[in-house]
């Protein structure tokens, strides 16, 4: 519990305001926005929905030409896959849900280039939803900081998450391991020197 304690502590005093860094104005923006961030950058994200939001609502993106998105995603990567996804996502909820994003895990799930990780950001941040979202920084920094094992799948990681921290944290807690997964605890170069936390850290140990 003293572990536990320290990190919740040291995520509060470099992030006691932590939140998504994807930008949205709509609820299916949001959606969309986490779909295309798989396996890229929240920054890259935000400046291919900037001009995509701009020219298409909902309901033109429909009926977008599958190519103008392509082009407009293109910076992301795997473009071709995710602008098909969009497409469908935009008619699926027009022809569902009236255009509106709906508070429902089994549907959002449903939805191509959805998975449990999208839906648990979706439902934390548009519904205030209590969920831990397990990206590849909440993956790596749970593991480096021992609350889950290096050979836990995504969802044993989740799930232990959710036992070590409190139900009412479990967003806020997401936002921030995410934030000092980005920014501190990165992948290449993590900043372990001035890490209040470097004697719990596993690759810390590892690389000394």
């Amino acid at each position: 519990m003293m572990k536990i304690n320290r990190i919740e502590e040291y995520l509060e005093e470099l992030y006691p305001n932590a939140f998504c860094e994807l930008n949205y104005s709509k609820d299916y923006e949001l959606l969309i926005a986490v779909v295309l961030s798989a396996q890229t950058t929240d920054k890259r994200v935000n400046e291919v929905t900037k001009v995509l939001f701009d020219k298409y609502d909902l309901d033109s993106l429909k009926d977008a030409d599958i190519k103008d998105i392509e082009n407009i995603i293109r910076p992301i990567g795997t473009f071709t896959k995710k602008a098909v996804y969009i497409k469908e996502i935009a008619k699926r909820l027009i022809n569902d849900y009236n255009g509106i994003v709906p508070n429902d895990r089994s549907y959002l799930e449903s939805l191509p280039g959805v998975g449990r990780k999208s839906t648990n950001v979706v439902l934390s941040n548009l519904f205030n939803v209590p969920a831990i979202a397990v990206d590849t920084h909440v993956e790596r920094v749970s593991k480096r900081l021992g609350l889950a094992k290096e050979d836990d799948t995504v969802l044993e990681v989740e799930k232990k998450l959710m036992k070590k921290f409190k139900k009412e944290d479990w967003s806020k807690r997401h936002h921030q391991l995410v934030l000092f997964g980005r920014y501190n605890c990165k992948a290449i170069k993590p900043e372990c020197s001035n890490c209040k936390l470097k004697d719990i850290c596993r690759h810390k140990k590892r690389i000394d």
